[in-house]
């Protein structure tokens, strides 16, 4: 796991101090040892985080007779394969680590080497002799990859604090506000855009660049879903997962698994400490309010599989938690489970290197109910017109995932069309709303993103194709940037073992009755990992890190929330109105609807624009960076 960064231009050759600037900035993602190449028009840096060959893998890599050079931010889980395979075709490694696979599988296979690679990565390879710079990122997005392309000087690097600051992109702004987060390709700066998941960039020594998509994992065709029994696709879903995790294992260091007590990251868990020939570390965070509580399923799952478990309960302090995420995200970022994940990020990186991570189970397998409303809204919309009076009059609770809330969705979307209300079961604030709160009328409408990727899986099935638009914006754009940068911010590797081809080559094939049934979700998926956990976790409600937002804005935070949202702060930044920003504080805090959704984004882009933009951009140091200072 690495920071990767680097500046290609048409005319002369970078500046080297430039250079050195960006691959500090990324010092977190890799405190373990730092390199840079320098060739002609192009300049590579690389901050490592040294997982495997831990003496011989420092970056850049280059192939026999140094013409080609990679720097790559991420772990190659068939590198082993590959090296054997390579060998045999003449080529010669003079390391252990897995980059130097990639540059020798571009050698062989030009630009068709992403396509071999099962793993996470953000690369670049640098051709002299085609005088070509090469940018992947892998399928899914799991790994970071940001790109600058002005006058024909390309600049990249993983992270967004490495580049130029520039103008704030108010279509970025206005997907913010929908989603609370920034899909790809747009990043928060106008002249700034984020690779996306599986596509290729090829920059030209003549300044010109070309993006292509080298991979789409896409649901089947209805005629293509398997039509197994459920027994059978069960034991072939524990085997894959089980295949996997044994592939995610592989390192030269510890690995621990951040366990919340749910039945993905419990799996994860179980097979993790079946196939490891020492215990393993296992992490957990709890709260107070009972509802967010996840300590005790996850001390089940630790306690069956002996495994060296830690916990952390989790009481807040805004004013010193809220600011350390801001810091910690290079752009705006409002998901509030990015405190927990940050949290527990640091509880592991105490102990351990390398974590997995139980991202992409929902999506794959249908893990949220809002599946389930997709199923039944189209028999439910008349009851649901008729009931919405009476569900609108239902008091707001601070529970977790509360009645309250979940109806209120439900009624206000079940009548739209299937894309428009899978997006309304969760959007944070509507076109009107948006409106009021900035004074703009966007002539961008955020939800394009998510048409775009809808469009592509015609003759699907419908939940299938929504599972994908989650896959492709929600999963790859929200939940994987806040494992990559809650993790990093403490230099340790997350990964994420339900996005391995081997897994979601089956989960894409399922019909929808091995998913959701009824209210029932991850119906296959809990049949798989029956034999492997308790059962009042197999059968237990959805966990997540999730936070008591709700509760916290109504008690502890609110005089931070009202601090931070001050009238003269939003007028002195220009984007929000001040009035409406604090009518929604005063509707939370009287309880008159749940606003914490919309104040928490409100916050996050408060304090990212104070301490991105207002100011320098802070240097991140982990505790293990300190460490080797010391």
């Amino acid at each position: 796991m690495c920071g990767i960064c680097g500046i290609a231009t048409p005319e002369g050759s970078p500046d080297p101090d430039r250079l050195a600037t960006m691959s500090a900035a990324l010092v977190h993602r890799g405190p373990d040892s730092a390199g840079e190449h320098l060739d002609g028009p192009v300049a590579l840096a690389a901050r490592r985080l040294s997982i495997i060959d831990l003496a011989g893998g420092d970056q850049p890599l280059a192939n026999e007779d140094g013409s080609c050079v990679v720097v790559q931010n991420g772990e190659i889980y068939n590198s082993p394969e590959l090296r054997r395979e390579l060998e045999r075709a003449g080529h010669r490694f003079r390391t252990h680590c897995d980059t130097e696979t990639i540059v020798h599988l571009y050698e062989e296979h030009d630009l068709d080497f992403a396509r071999r690679l099962r793993g996470m990565f953000a690369v670049a390879i640098w051709d002299a002799r085609r005088r070509r710079l090469v940018l992947a990122r892998d399928r899914f997005g799991i790994k970071p990859l940001y790109y600058r392309h002005l006058g024909g000087e390309l600049a990249f690097a993983s992270e967004l604090r490495a580049l130029p600051r520039g103008e704030i992109d108010l279509d970025a702004l206005e997907a913010f506000l929908a989603f609370n987060s920034i899909p790809a390709p747009y990043s928060i700066f106008r002249e700034t855009r984020k690779l996306p998941a599986g596509h290729l960039l090829v920059w030209e020594e003549d300044g010109r660049i070309a993006i292509d998509r080298y991979a789409r994992p896409a649901p089947v065709r209805v005629e293509d879903v398997r039509d197994a029994d459920g027994e059978e696709l069960a034991e072939e879903l524990r085997a894959r997962l089980r295949d996997s995790v044994r592939a995610h294992l592989l390192s030269d260091v510890p690995v621990g698994v951040l366990l919340s007590g749910g039945v993905d990251s419990a799996a994860l868990a179980a097979l993790a400490a079946q196939e490891s020939g020492e215990p393993v570390h296992t992490f957990t965070i709890g709260f107070a309010e009972r509802s967010f509580d996840e300590r005790a399923d996850a001390r089940r799952v630790a306690q069956r599989y002996g495994t060296d478990h830690h916990e952390l309960l989790v009481r807040p302090d805004p004013t010193l938690l809220l600011p350390a995420l801001a810091d910690a995200f290079d752009e705006p970022f409002a998901d509030s489970s990015a405190l927990p994940t940050y949290l527990v990020s640091e509880l592991a990186a105490r102990n351990v290197k390398v974590a997995l991570s139980g991202e992409g189970g929902d999506e794959l397998f249908g893990g949220y109910y809002t599946y389930a409303a997709d199923l039944l809204a189209d028999r439910l919309a008349p009851l649901a017109r008729l009931a919405r009076p009476v569900v609108e009059r239902l008091p707001t609770s601070t529970s977790k995932a509360s009645f309250d809330y979940k109806a209120k969705r439900f009624v206000r979307a079940a009548h739209l069309p299937p894309l428009e209300r899978h997006h309304g079961w969760k959007e944070i604030f509507s076109p009107e709303a948006r409106a009021e709160l900035t004074g703009r009328t966007a002539g961008f409408d955020p939800v394009d993103v998510y048409r775009a990727r809808y469009g592509e899986t015609g003759g699907a099935d419908e939940l299938a194709r929504l599972q994908d638009v989650d896959l492709g914006v929600y999963l790859a754009d929200d939940l994987l940037v806040k494992t990559d940068r809650a993790s990093m911010a403490h230099s340790l590797e997350a990964r994420v073992p339900f996005l391995d081809p081997v897994v979601t080559n089956l989960a894409l094939a399922l019909p929808a009755r091995h998913k959701i049934r009824g209210l029932s979700k991850k119906v296959l998926l809990r049949k798989a990992v029956a034999p492997l956990l308790p059962r009042e976790v197999v059968h237990g409600r959805k966990r997540g890190f999730s936070i008591p937002a709700a509760a916290w804005l109504r008690g502890e935070l609110e005089p931070f929330a009202r601090e931070t949202l001050s009238a003269d702060t939003l007028r002195r930044q220009g984007f929000f109105r001040p009035e409406t920003v604090a009518r929604l504080v005063d509707e939370h805090v009287a309880g008159v609807e749940d606003r914490s959704r919309q104040l928490w984004g409100l916050l996050a882009f408060t304090l990212w624009y104070e301490r991105h933009v207002e100011h320098e951009p802070p240097l991140l140091r982990s505790a293990r960076m300190e460490a080797l200072v010391a």
